[in-house]
């Protein structure tokens, strides 16, 4: 009979404790990662929507720091593309907000988070992040490859069984078990996305029986409890993104971690209203005003905003 918990993860990643901080870009810092990694736990960084700069300056940051493994993490998407009819609906749409607060006029369309490609690629090979992790998938095998040739841990996110068993089939070394509960971007790369949308509690077990690979669970876990829990329906570790926030090594805005500490757990709903994509977020004037909003509830949502 195995020992539990199973420690088989957290010895192959180098920590001492089975606890991942989510990379969570633009909120996620070499500072954070550093705290996370020097601590036991498993740092991260959100790189999806750094310049090629910052990514290598990031990396180089906590790795002359540290000696304690870190998790490089990148997004795996469909770029959107143009659509000028789109553009002007969702900029209509934002621009009362930009005249109450005195922010002049909306900006022009851009594509904040590039999807995974070669330039990143290479930076992965030269920095040699000992674990990197994608979201929304995985990329081209050809880049898979070579990034586990040379000797990277690899991770991805799942939220159901056939998304876990098309990760295992596809060489990732673990898989993150993304519950509904999860705060941010649904990590959901097989549509419909309503089949992506389960419960922390009920997903874990079903993908532990489902693949042969360690499963980290995510979503909803915010102490020692959630982790018991996690730990005990068959999860080699849980990965922590919210109750990192609140941290000072994080980037969140003073005003947001205020409103986390005083959020009810009836306080959040997923939206499509910041990037086109669904994600978990705090019910807030400018997310409830943009509920359903039929522009904004497409991948080709490409407004910058604020």
């Amino acid at each position: 009979m195995s020992a539990w918990p199973d420690t088989e993860l957290a010895d192959r990643l180098g920590i001492r404790y089975p606890i991942i901080q989510a990379p969570m870009a633009s909120a996620s810092t070499p500072a954070l990662a550093i705290a996370v990694s020097t601590a036991g736990g498993l740092g991260s960084l959100g790189l999806a929507m750094h310049t090629q700069e910052a990514l290598r300056t990031d990396c180089s940051t906590i790795s002359n720091a540290t000696d304690a493994p870190y998790n490089a993490n990148f997004f795996v998407h469909s770029e959107p593309v143009d659509d000028l009819e789109r553009t002007d609906d969702t900029r209509s749409l934002l621009a009362p907000y930009y005249r109450e607060l005195g922010l002049g006029e909306v900006p022009d369309a851009v594509t904040p988070a590039p999807s995974f490609n070669e330039t990143h690629l290479q930076a992965v090979l030269d920095l040699r992040p000992p674990v990197v992790s994608f979201h929304f998938g995985l990329p081209a095998d050809d880049a898979l490859k070579a990034i586990k040739v040379a000797g990277l841990f690899t991770l991805s996110s799942a939220t159901n069984v056939a998304e876990a068993r098309e990760l295992e089939a596809r060489g990732i070394d673990a898989v993150i078990a993304q519950g509904f509960e999860a705060g941010g971007h649904r990590g959901t790369f097989s549509e419909p996305y309503e089949r992506g949308h389960v419960g922390t509690l009920a997903l874990v077990p079903q993908v532990v029986d489902a693949v042969s690979i360690p499963v980290i669970a995510a979503g909803g876990i915010g102490d020692g409890r959630g982790i018991a829990a996690a730990l005990a329906l068959g999860a080699s570790a849980v990965q922590l993104g919210t109750a990192f926030l609140t941290c000072p090594e994080s980037a969140a805005h003073p005003l947001y971690r205020r409103a986390l500490n005083e959020a009810r757990d009836d306080q959040t709903q997923l939206t499509h209203a910041f990037s086109g994509r669904p994600a978990r977020g705090l019910e807030n004037r400018y997310l409830l005003e943009m509920a359903g909003q039929p522009s904004l509830l497409t991948k080709s949502s490409a407004l910058k905003c604020v």
